[in-house]
């Protein structure tokens, strides 16, 4: 994977996300992969929390910015900062698409797509795989 952004905070040799990494989490994270449609852990949640990446740990979206797209992964309207992904052109698959990877260890999360007609703030949908995040519940 090409180093967006510069040198990414955390990282680590290709034998030591494989160590750390399932192959199918290896294959979203470090290879770009997606995970199938409705198969995600977290693609229908609504508990209050954060969402991490799951190779580095990183805080990246919160749980007030997901929303319902019903697209088959989660959604979320906004990270938690800019700062805290990288945004790329992604010219694979015939089509030209904005992935999003983790700005700590460049690991790739999904794609963000803009102009869809969703009644969010920010006209956006931040497509994430299940599989590049983890969640920490927040209780009330």
């Amino acid at each position: 994977m090409e180093s967006p952004g510069g040198t990414p905070k955390i990282a680590k040799s290709d034998q030591e996300w494989r160590e750390q990494l399932s192959p199918a989490e290896y294959h979203v994270l470090r290879e770009a992969g997606t995970e199938p449609a409705w198969t995600g852990e977290y693609t229908e949640t609504r508990t209050r929390g954060v969402y991490h990446c799951r190779a580095c740990g990183a805080e990246l979206f919160s749980s007030g910015t997901k929303f319902q797209a019903h697209c088959g992964w989660p959604a979320f309207f906004s990270p938690l900062a800019g700062d805290r992904v990288i945004l790329r052109e992604d010219r694979s698959h015939g089509m030209v698409r904005t992935e999003v990877l983790c700005a700590a260890c460049h690991s790739h999360l999904g794609h963000v797509f803009e102009g869809e007609g969703y009644p969010t703030p920010t006209d956006q949908r931040y497509c994430i795989n299940s599989i590049s995040l983890t969640f920490s519940p927040v209780e009330d």
